[in-house]
């Protein structure tokens, strides 16, 4: 596989200074934003930002359609964003996915990260109509999805810590499944706690239980 690292003033120049070279598009290939760059003081020591492109050996239909939807919603939305390809389709493992860096991009979190859900429900379900299967991928804003999901985590641990100390049950807030989802993994293998979900649609929770 083909790989070069360009520099820029914007992550985004960088990327179009590199897709311009390889002669490929965007879609074609996955990028790894080394740094962002950092401005100077009146002008004086700017770091600029800094990318690696690698071109995919065969870039995916799920891939490439993808990409053309994000990009296409993101623009009607008014968003100004770039969204980079983190990890293409591996067979038995996964659908590719996909991370959204840029100025506006923050505006598709949302509170607890509610609009980014929405946002991939609605990009899965027009890659799946296009396709005529089910799409299986992920999006992630800014890094948010990962370091949610590194809290959730860390939040398991100091639980099952605390209810194996009590051993009294503790019931966490309602989350959506796919963060019940980590706490579950998370504690799967405790020595000290087991966990269970109870209540239904919004309201849903995880508690964590001393073994007994």
């Amino acid at each position: 596989m083909q790989t070069i690292e360009t520099t820029a003033k914007t992550t985004e120049e960088a990327i179009e200074l590199a897709l311009k070279e390889l002669d490929v598009e965007r879609a074609e290939v996955e990028i790894d934003v080394i740094s962002r760059g950092k401005p100077g003081f009146w002008g004086l020591r700017n770091e600029p930002a800094r990318v690696r492109v690698t071109v995919l050996e065969q870039a995916s239909d799920v891939v490439k359609i993808s990409t053309e939807v994000i990009e296409t919603l993101m623009s009607k939305m008014n968003v100004s964003a770039v969204v980079n390809l983190l990890q293409a389709m591996e067979e038995g493992i996964g659908g590719p996915e996909f991370n959204i860096e840029g100025d506006d991009s923050g505006l598709l979190i949302g509170r607890r990260g509610e609009t980014l859900k929405a946002f991939q429900f609605i990009v899965r379900f027009i890659v799946g109509s296009r396709l005529g299967t089910r799409a299986q991928l992920s999006l992630d804003v800014e890094g948010y999805q990962k370091r949610r999901y590194q809290s959730l985590a860390d939040l398991a641990q100091r639980v099952a810590q605390r209810v194996s100390n009590s051993g009294r049950t503790v019931t966490l807030e309602p989350m959506p499944s796919n963060e019940r989802r980590i706490i579950h993994i998370t504690l799967a293998n405790h020595r000290l706690v087991s966990t269970e979900s109870s209540g239904s649609g919004d309201g849903r929770q995880v508690a964590i239980n001393p073994l007994q």
